[in-house]
Order: structure tokens, then sequence, then C-alpha cells
């Protein structure tokens, strides 16, 4: 036989209401405790991302981008990892208390498999971003998919110690954003979100870190929220960073952290 409780029922929703919200409050207290410096930039949420909602993201590239809100960015980094710069860029991201998302080559997580799981150690989300960057809209479909699969494959290798061309987080980035139809329909299939981005820095161009701040900064003013795009392994961002990261915090704005959605049902999925 069930026991009833004696309680009052405004005093057990109260009770139910409290328990609902201990999670969050756990949540809360451990962020704070990861990040010693009261005045960092911090992470402001994760936003879940399903590829089945948002198979394409970046409004240079595509018409859709994520659901942010005014002042919301997001930090993607490609091309990596390199050892010596890259560590420079996570060093920026943990004094600030920020996750950001690294598309990797292929080839340069299989030279330095130990800092892809430095990254993801970190708590960053990693991409994909085909095994050695090539043209892939001037390839044969089947030949480009081939090698966007040989940099899951170097990737999940350093991550799992198992190859597979199945990505453990399903989010990937075109080089030089060169998409085809076909490439685009085949990722849809598969469930990988394809990521562009809403702005960049454009630090493939020579400047000095000073010059990078001030076109980047530029151009979130303009746009005041979105992907924006940067390049790990090179220098200039690397020192650039952390007074990108400073802007943010002094300026309001707020960082999102992207992860794959959970697996949910439709009626309760989030994003």
């Amino acid at each position: 036989m069930r026991k009833m409780s004696s309680a009052p029922r405004p005093i057990l929703n109260i009770v139910a209401a409290l328990i609902a919200l201990a999670p969050v409050a756990l949540i809360s207290s451990a962020k704070a405790a990861e990040c010693p410096r009261k005045d960092a930039l911090g992470t402001s949420r994760v936003l879940e991302v399903d590829p089945a909602t948002y198979p394409r993201v970046g409004q240079k590239s595509f018409p859709q981008t994520l659901p942010l809100r005014d002042g919301e960015v997001v930090l993607t980094f490609d091309d990596g990892p390199t050892p010596g710069v890259t560590d420079k860029v996570l060093t920026a991201l943990a004094t600030e208390c920020v996750q950001a998302t690294f598309f990797m080559v292929g080839r340069n997580a299989a030279d330095h498999p130990d800092m892809v799981r430095k990254i993801a150690r970190l708590g960053h989300t990693i991409g994909y971003h085909t095994w050695d960057h090539p043209h892939l809209n001037k390839m044969p479909t089947d030949q480009a998919e081939a090698n966007i699969n040989r940099g899951i494959e170097a990737v999940q290798t350093a991550l799992r110690g198992a190859a597979s061309t199945v990505p453990s987080t399903p989010f990937f980035r075109f080089p030089y954003f060169e998409s085809t139809p076909a490439l685009l329909d085949r990722m849809e299939k598969r469930g990988i979100a394809v990521f562009g981005a809403d702005f960049w820095a454009s630090d493939w161009n020579k400047m000095t870190p000073e010059e990078e701040l001030k076109l980047l900064t530029g151009r979130l003013e303009g746009h005041r929220k979105g992907i924006i795009l940067l390049h790990d392994p090179q220098m200039r961002t690397a020192q650039m960073l952390p007074a990108f990261l400073r802007y943010l915090q002094e300026h309001n704005y707020h960082i999102v952290h992207i992860v794959p959605a959970a697996m949910k049902t439709v009626s309760d999925r989030t994003h």
C-alpha cells in the first residue's frame, strides 16, 4: 500500500520546485568554483545544436544561423591544432573561463593527438575540418567525402584511440566555406551540421594583433551577435585574443558554448 504524505499540498509544491531548481544551483556553483577570477568573461550559457533543426548555420554562407540573443557570440577556431600557438589560445580562453569550438584538420590532429585530447579535456567542443584542408568544391563528390571522412577518422583516433567516420560531435566546416549541393546533401543525410560563420577576423591576412582587434571589434559592433570565425594556428590571433575577450567582458557581450543536442524526444527537445 502506498504511503501517503501528511504534508499540505502547497508545501509539497514548494519542495518540488526547490528540488527541480537544485541542479541549476549546483551547475552555477560548479561554474563559479571552476573560475577563480570574479571579473572573468565566463561562458554565459550552453546551446544544444541539433543538425535536424539546424543543418546549416552561419549567414556568410547560409540563410539561417544559430538562435542567439543580442550580445551573444560563439567562438570557433579553425585549422589546428598547432602546438605552441594553439596552447596560447587555450591559455587565453582558460584565463577568462571561456569555452569555444575547434574545427580540426585531420592531418594536424594525427600529428598532435595529445593536443586534441587536451582541447577536449578542457571542455571545448571539437568539430571537423577535413583531412588536409583542400578545395572540396573542385573535387569529385566521392573523393571530397573521402577526404572529409579521413579527417573525421584522424580526429576520432586521437580522441578515442579508434578510427571511425562517425563523428563524436556532428559539427563540420568546409575549408574556405566551399561546399557543393551534393556534399551538403550528404552531410545532412548523415546528421552532421555544417557550420559557416556570421563574421570573422580575416586573420589569414597579414596584420598586427592590434589591427586584427580593431577590425574584429568593428565587425562585432555591426553584427551585435553571431558565430565568429578565428584561426588558432595564427600567432596574431593568439596574441590578439586576450584583449578581445576583455573587450567582450567590458562591453557586456556573452559567450555561448555550442554542444550536440542531447537525445531527447521532439516534445522535450530544447535549443
